[in-house]
């Protein structure tokens, strides 16, 4: 099937998708278009978490930047997410210590634990108004997942020392969330919940402040390079840099083959309510925590600061959004909030981000001298400002903590980039399936 091009396939090239997020945002994104010819030390592709994380470490480093931004500063999927601050790696670590040895299973839990300081520390370094709060309950919707969550966090506790979750039994957890729905749960009091575009804008001001230059509405149509020199061409001017980093994720497109065969773009949607009224909201989810519930196709909510229910879920199989994004995620939210499904809904917007067919980030050189990191399979607000980081010491020369992730090796989707999206259909189609007959 033809690719559609996802940068403009559902959104007005050039400005921020008309959601809360870009309504409440505390500052402009507005940065000139590349134009003509620019020398740099590195040219980063992508203004999202990790191209900014990365511009951020490389600036601060001492390296000339250049970051290239197709649309916004945090225009794709790292200004439009549920904003979920979360511990751990996408996969738990027991099937990571089956899948790497309990060695790497270690490392990858203490550089998911360092993820969560480099969000705390951007946001105190910085200055970033982005409204951090702590606390992520996951709720179970079956009595036998419960009893599995429990036994991990056990886990957790015994082999990592974290201690930062407590085990809810089912009258607990409906004592915290309005809901008839769940079984069980754990509350994550070590991870946290922000505003995803107030966070990305602030990283871009910080990256900006330490001399990286930032160049928005500069779409990347293709590069060139050599063991010493990359050269990368946008529609309307060019980089010449010693280095180059891939930081596009679900909005690569065609730009890097090696990528595409490894990173699937999907869908997902989020809709705000109106505002609920302080009392009301806090009788929905208690203690000011984000949820996110334990079926394949995760439903994801919190509040906002004015009181909104902000509330991910839906699955559509297409790369279109939905014409009525809000009517289509209020279905599954009344049936986790039945009191609300009648309640308005002021703002609805989809987004695209990268799952991997091993649900790990995809870290790489493709070259000696290109460098990517994508793929966070909804687990990426962390794991993507500590990837820049990464990014960051191994363009200076120190590899060793980029290589954890690269061990990983992230094999390609069956029929690569071309067969990828029936195969996702396929699995969403039967995933969704179990979630509604309550496998």
């Amino acid at each position: 099937m033809q690719q559609l091009d996802l940068l403009t396939a559902n959104d007005r090239p050039g400005h921020h998708p008309a959601s809360w997020y870009a309504a409440t945002a505390k500052r402009r994104s507005d940065h000139p278009v590349l134009e003509g010819s620019v020398q740099a030390d590195v040219v980063v592709i992508g203004a999202g978490f990790t191209g900014l994380s990365a511009a951020l470490s490389l600036a601060q480093s001492g390296h000339s930047v250049v970051v290239l931004e197709a649309n916004r500063i945090g225009w794709g999927a790292s200004g439009r997410n549920g904003g979920q601050v979360g511990s751990g790696q996408r996969l738990d670590q027991i099937t990571l210590e089956d899948m790497l040895g309990k060695s790497d299973a270690r490392l990858l839990w203490d550089l998911a634990e360092e993820s969560k300081a480099v969000v705390h520390d951007l946001i105190r370094d910085h200055a970033i108004d982005c409204g951090y709060r702590p606390g992520i309950l996951y709720v179970d919707h079956r009595p036998d997942i419960a009893k599995d969550h429990a036994d991990y966090a056990r886990h957790l506790e015994q082999v990592y020392g974290y201690e930062g979750n407590e085990v809810l039994g089912r009258d607990a957890v409906r004592q915290r969330l309005a809901s008839p729905l769940y079984h069980g749960g754990i509350l994550d009091r070590g991870a946290g919940h922000l505003h995803p575009l107030n966070f990305a804008l602030g990283i871009g001001a910080a990256a900006e402040a330490a001399g990286a230059r930032i160049f928005e509405r500069s779409r990347v149509t293709g590069y060139t390079h050599s063991p010493s020199r990359v050269l990368v061409k946008t529609e309307a001017g060019e980089v010449t840099a010693s280095h180059m980093v891939l930081a596009c994720n679900g909005y690569l497109g065609r730009l890097e083959p090696k990528v595409s065969a490894r990173v699937m773009p999907i869908n997902n949607y989020i809709i705000a309510t109106e505002p609920l009224g302080a009392e009301r909201a806090q009788s929905l989810i208690r203690g000011g925590v984000a949820v996110a519930d334990s079926k394949f196709v995760i439903n994801y909510f919190r509040m906002s600061d004015d009181h909104r229910l902000l509330f991910g879920g839906g699955e559509n199989y297409g790369y279109r959004f939905p014409s009525d994004i809000a009517a289509f995620v209020r279905k599954p939210m009344s049936k986790v909030f039945p009191q609300l499904a009648d309640i308005g809904i002021d703002y609805g917007w989809g987004g695209t981000l990268a799952i991997t067919p091993k649900r790990m980030p995809f870290f790489a050189r493709l070259s000696p001298n290109v460098i990517t990191a994508s793929g966070y399979s909804g687990h990426g607000v962390a794991m993507a400002c500590l990837a820049g980081r990464l990014i960051g010491e191994a363009i200076s020369g120190q590899t060793g903590r980029f290589e954890v992730f690269e061990r990983i090796k992230v094999p390609s989707f069956p029929g690569g980039s071309r067969f990828r999206f029936p195969l996702l259909v396929l699995a969403m189609t039967w995933f969704s399936l179990r979630d509604r007959l309550g496998f």
